[in-house]
Formats: C-alpha cells, structure tokens, sequence
C-alpha cells in the first residue's frame, strides 16, 4: 500500500504507544496499520482519502452505518442533557425507556434487564446471576455450565471459562473454571447423507446424556443461538434450540442465549431464538444494541429469576455486581434511537433482499477447488478454504492463507478480516447490492491469490 507522510507518522506515533487488540504486534512490521479519518455509511475513509467498504461491521457492531445521523443526532442531544450518573439509587429516562423497550422486543418471558458494559461483562454477568440463583434456592451444588465445543463468549475470564478457543483456553487453563462441553450441532460435521436437523437431533441425544449425569451440579447451558461466530462461524439448524428449551426444562437447568453478535437482525429475524420460538432464561445483547456507537449491553431474565433475589436486606440475597458506567445515559439513549430505526424503517425485509443477493454472488464458490463449504444465516455468511477439498484437509496454519485475503482487500478497498482462513462476511445493513458485489469481487480474487501455490 502506498502511504503518504502524514500516514507514516500517525502509524509511528500509533506503534510507539499502542498495544492492539487480537494482535501479534510484530505482524506490523510487514501487515499495514490502516489509519480511519471517518466513516461513512458502510464506508470507512482512511487519512490518505482511501476508501474500504467494511465487510465486518466493524467488529459485527456497526449495522446502520457509519456516522448515522439518527444515531449521532441522539447521542448529541443526551450529552447536553445528562452524560452520566451512578446507577445505584439513581435512573434517568433513558435507560427506563431502553428497558421497557427491550423487554417489548425480546422473546415473551424477559422482563427484567440488567445493564452492562460490553458482551463479555454481559456473560459474566448471566453466568453470576444463573448461580446466584440456584445458591438462593438452596442448591450450592450447582456450580458448572455445559457449553458448546467452538463456542466464544468473550475473554474476560468467566467468558472464557464458557469458551472452546484452543489457543486461549491453552494459555490461560490455570485461571478458567472447567466447562462441561457438549458436540455443537455444527452442520458442517454432518454425517454424509444427514441433514442439518438431523444433526442438530443427533447432538441433542448426545447433550440429554451429558444432562442425565451432570444436571444435578449444572448452572446452565450456554450457546450461540444458530452461529457460533468466533469459532469459526459455524450455523446450526433452530430444531436444537427447541430440544434444549425443553431439556433444560426437564433437567431444571438454565438456558443462557449469547445473541451479542447474532441479535438485533443479523441472522434473519431480529433475535436469533424467535426462529425456534423458544424464550431463553438469560438473553446477552451489545455489539449492535448501540449501532456501534457506544460500549452498552444487557440482560434480560425472567421475573422468576428476579423474585429469586428480592428479599430484606439481611437475608443476603442481593445480585452482587456493578460497572461504573452501568445504565449510562449517552449509551441507553443511543441504543433507544437504534431500536427506533428497527421501528421506523423495513430493515429485516431489506436484510432478507440482500441475504439472497449475497448468497446468490457467493454460491460460485462451492464449485472452488479450495472451497470445503458456503454457508449462510441471514446477514453472515462464510466460506471455507481448505487445502484439499474432498478430504476437508485444513491449510497448515503458519501459511497464513486468510491474512493474504485480508491484504488483498485492503488493497482493493474492502476490509475482510478472516478468521484463520474462514472468510466471513457481516456487512452493516446500509450496504447496497453493489457494494455486495464488490465485497464479493474483491474476496473471490483474493481467494484465487491466497490459496495458490
């Protein structure tokens, strides 16, 4: 990439303070810092003026575009009102109005929200509350979760506890509780012949067998509702989220939904669990709850969870956690005003549009001879690539193959950032079908570049 002084000394000044996020720092030696000036639209504009159509919503947050007026005229109008203030015997009309909304939109059942700061402190949060309630109950013994293997629920360390990331669970095994994993429904894994519900029934006999032993000690069963994103955007059929209501009704455990990455329309409906009409026990929301303006998420649970907290002071039953920006106003707000947008504008309709039309473009690439698989939910999509394809044999990590796209794409305006060498798309929702086709151009040639030789 062809840079220019100003950009050479904002990426100077960058490297001589910063410590990204995800990030081996030494790749920047070769791999490009890319300096953002503004955004616009599903736009991002460099300080050089370059241009890149943002193929990942900026870490699956932004989905009404960068700089959105509506969103930006609401968070100016709360910052000369009220920017902050304690959330512990205080409220203010934003985080009320939030609420209730959420709790109108959500699956029936949720009334109770619980604010916090971003996904990660969502699940901790969830996870807390699911054993503080069974502790409440008399039941001390339930201390353990069943998680999902390839689940992700962020990296603080009780997220990570419910998390099958090898590397990190690798590095930092002597800190993390233990999970109970059950077989993800990952259709992927499918037997040949078998069906995506098949699948997803096959896993279920195996998680009733995991329920039947271990219930009796078992918190909750925490998953992605139909995409488990990080690990690898692996999509399952809705029937298993069906079957785990109901065992988690029979085996009187929680059912914990992680919709942070997959709510507020992404996969197709605006929560990932209406497409199996089931009402989960906790429901983990942020990333898009704000548009990607502001760091916010919630809660929502049941009022029998809630009951299960509410009593006098000395019987030491209160939930006990806080963020010091809990209910912030700018941020509730904010959120208000997305959730307006959901109101006031045909978005799912316009998604299911440009759903087809990117499952249209990307389905070429199932012919691909480095292509094991195209899938697709709703607005995510990913694909696959492998070295040899009817074995399903992976590239040898250390060649990289992803990040050759990733550098493909910023090179040719589009921001495509793999996970290991599973190319994903999660475009805002603003994008137009030529920009979808772009993004698709520009990842099919760079798929052609990265997988040869």
């Amino acid at each position: 990439m062809n840079t220019s002084p100003a950009v050479d000394a904002l990426v100077r000044r960058d490297l001589s303070h910063l410590w990204h996020p995800c990030t081996q720092m030494h790749d920047h030696e070769t791999v490009p810092m890319v300096p953002i000036a503004r955004g616009d639209g599903a736009w991002l504009i460099g300080t050089d003026g370059r241009r890149y159509l943002d193929g990942i919503s900026s870490w699956w947050t932004n989905i009404f575009g960068h700089a959105n007026p509506r969103l930006a005229a609401a968070l100016a109008d709360q910052a000369r009102t009220l920017e902050h203030v304690i959330f512990a015997g205080f409220t203010h009309e934003p985080a009320v109005a939030l609420a209730e909304a959420l709790v109108r939109v959500t699956p029936p059942g949720l009334e109770r929200v619980f604010y916090a700061d971003n996904g990660s402190a969502a699940i901790e949060v969830a996870l807390k509350m699911s054993f503080h309630y069974w502790l409440n109950q008399g039941h001390g013994e339930k201390t353990r979760f069943i998680a999902l293997t390839g689940s992700y629920h962020g990296e603080t360390l009780g997220a990570l506890s419910v998390s099958d990331v090898a590397l990190y669970r690798k590095t930092y095994a002597p800190l993390l509780l233990t999970p109970i994993l059950a077989p993800s429904p990952d259709a992927y894994e499918a037997e040949p012949g078998e069906s995506a519900a098949e699948v997803a029934r096959r896993r279920l006999g195996e998680l009733r067998q995991l329920l039947e032993r271990h219930a009796h000690e078992v918190c909750a069963v925490i998953v992605e509702p139909l995409v488990q994103c990080a690990g690898g955007m692996r999509m399952y059929h809705p029937d298993y989220l069906t079957g785990l209501r109901a065992l988690c009704d029979e085996f009187k455990v929680h059912f914990i939904a992680d919709e942070i990455a997959v709510g507020f329309g992404r996969t197709g409906t605006l929560f990932a669990c209406e497409q199996a009409q089931v009402t989960p026990d906790f429901m983990c929301l942020s990333k898009g709850l704000t548009g990607g303006f502001l760091p916010l998420s919630a809660v929502l649970t049941t009022a029998a969870v809630y009951e299960a907290f509410y009593a006098e002071y000395s019987a030491g039953k209160a939930f006990l956690h806080s963020h010091s920006y809990t209910g912030n106003p700018l941020a509730c707000r904010v959120a208000l005003e997305t959730l307006n947008i959901f109101h006031d504008e045909p978005v799912l309709a316009r998604n299911r549009e440009l759903a087809v039309h990117l499952a249209a473009r990307l389905a070429p690439l199932r012919d691909h001879p480095h292509v094991a698989d195209v899938r697709q939910t709703g607005m995510i999509a990913a694909v696959e690539l492998v070295a040899d394809k009817a074995a399903r044999r992976p590239f040898t990590p250390g060649e990289r193959r992803g990040l050759r796209v990733y550098l493909h794409g910023l090179e040719h305006g589009a921001l495509l950032r793999p996970l290991g060498d599973i190319i994903y798309f999660m475009p805002p929702y603003v994008v137009t079908t030529q920009e979808l086709d772009h993004l698709v151009d520009v990842a099919m040639r760079g798929i052609d570049i990265a997988v040869a030789g």
